[in-house]
């Protein structure tokens, strides 16, 4: 017989609808606050300007972090594992790590022979990572370090776990990939190449983290993989070779550090 688990060890029940109206209410906040600090800066709406988008970037992922906080307060008072911000056993993660990344590869190399697309995201250069020493430091922090630990916060930690209330783990890690995919959809037909490789990343990270149980997990994946396409579309090699081993440190490193977090437990 399996010991009984405590409420305190089990996650929240968070309502499965939870996770989609949470991404409303901190996209519609987001948008909202950015239009609030442009125009007091003096901005124009839809500037280029790489300090606008750097801005608005913080703030859209702040509202997503704050709007996933706010939702689960509803439930329980969040705490940091609730979100899976929770020791994990190292090895096997390793090796859900590498079959994910691999998995990735070989989707990416399959899709890139089949429909040979030449496209690639310009977030980097929208950053200002080409304009000058400070830009590319400043656009690898937010690629490399903000994004990866806000993004994973919010679409592994709250949002999947959100609809793995109501719906099994392929279809929940679908429904998460298909958004994660779309909101990096930056116009166009050709830019919508660019939606499927990332929606099935997401459907990998779903993956290891319900493996894993552990976000450090994904955010440490998530970290890699920007890592490695910052150094090849921005030319920001040495931001990236220094940028993403601390992140993986980070990873590393804070679990062990992390006090009354209970040991990972499967998703039922």
């Amino acid at each position: 017989m399996q010991p009984a688990v405590s409420e305190d060890q089990t996650r929240p029940a968070w309502p499965w609808w939870y996770g989609p109206l949470g991404f409303v209410c901190g996209a519609i906040c987001g948008f909202i606050s950015a239009g609030i600090v442009w125009a007091a800066l003096g901005v124009d709406e839809g500037s280029e300007s790489p300090g606008a988008i750097v801005a608005g970037t913080v703030l859209l992922d702040g509202s997503l972090v704050g709007a996933a906080l706010l939702f689960a307060s509803f439930v329980r008072p969040p705490r940091a594992w609730h979100f899976g911000l929770r020791p994990t056993r190292f090895w096997p993660a390793v090796g859900w790590a590498a079959v994910g990344m691999l998995s990735f590869y070989v989707f990416i190399a399959v899709y890139t022979a089949l429909l040979n697309p030449h496209v690639e995201q310009s977030v980097a250069k929208d950053l200002g990572a080409d304009q000058s020493t400070f830009g590319l430091i400043a656009a690898g922090v937010m690629i490399i370090c903000v994004a990866p630990v806000c993004e994973e916060f919010f679409f592994r930690g709250f949002f999947y776990g959100a609809l793995r209330t109501k719906f099994s783990v392929l279809s929940a890690a679908a429904i998460d990939g298909a958004l994660f995919g779309l909101i990096h959809y930056e116009g166009g037909t050709d830019g919508l190449l660019i939606v499927p490789p990332l929606a099935f990343l997401g459907f990998v990270f779903c993956l290891v983290y319900e493996r894993t149980r552990s976000l450090y997990t994904t955010i440490a994946l998530h970290s890699i993989n920007n890592a490695i396409a910052y150094a090849a579309q921005a030319d920001g090699g040495a931001v990236s070779a220094v940028l993403g081993p601390l992140v993986l440190a980070g990873c590393i490193l804070a679990p062990r550090l992390q006090r009354g977090a209970p040991a990972p437990i499967r998703m039922a």
